[in-house]
C-alpha cells in the first residue's frame, strides 16, 4: 500500500514539475533530438553497411557455385568426348581389320 501511495505522489510531483519547468524541458529536448538523430543515423548506416557486405558475400558465393558447376560440366563433357574418341578409334580398327585391303 505504501508503494502505491508513493507512486501516486511521485506521479503528481512529476506532473507539477513538468508543468513548472516546461521551458527547461523543451531546451533539453532541443539538445537531445539532434543527438538522438546522429546516433540513429550512425546505427542505420552501420546496419546498411552490414547488409551490403552480406549481399556481396552471397553474390560472390553464387558466382563461385556457378563457376564450380561450369567446371564440373566441362569436365563431364571432356570425359564424354574422350569416351567417344576411344569408341571411334575402336570402330576404325575393327573397320580396318574387317575390310580386305585391295591394293
Amino acid at each position: 500500500m505504501a508503494l502505491f501511495i508513493g507512486g501516486i505522489i511521485a506521479g503528481i510531483l512529476g506532473l507539477i514539475g513538468f508543468i513548472v519547468w516546461f521551458s527547461d524541458f523543451l531546451i533539453i529536448l532541443k539538445g537531445g533530438i539532434p543527438l538522438l538523430m546522429v546516433a540513429g543515423g550512425c546505427l542505420a548506416a552501420y546496419i546498411g553497411f552490414d547488409e551490403l557486405q552480406e549481399k556481396f558475400s552471397l553474390e560472390k558465393q553464387r558466382q563461385e557455385d556457378a563457376i564450380n558447376k561450369a567446371m564440373e560440366d566441362a569436365e563431364s563433357a571432356r570425359l564424354k568426348a574422350d569416351q567417344y574418341r576411344e569408341e571411334l578409334e575402336k570402330l576404325k580398327e575393327t573397320l580396318n581389320t574387317n575390310t580386305p585391303n585391295i591394293s
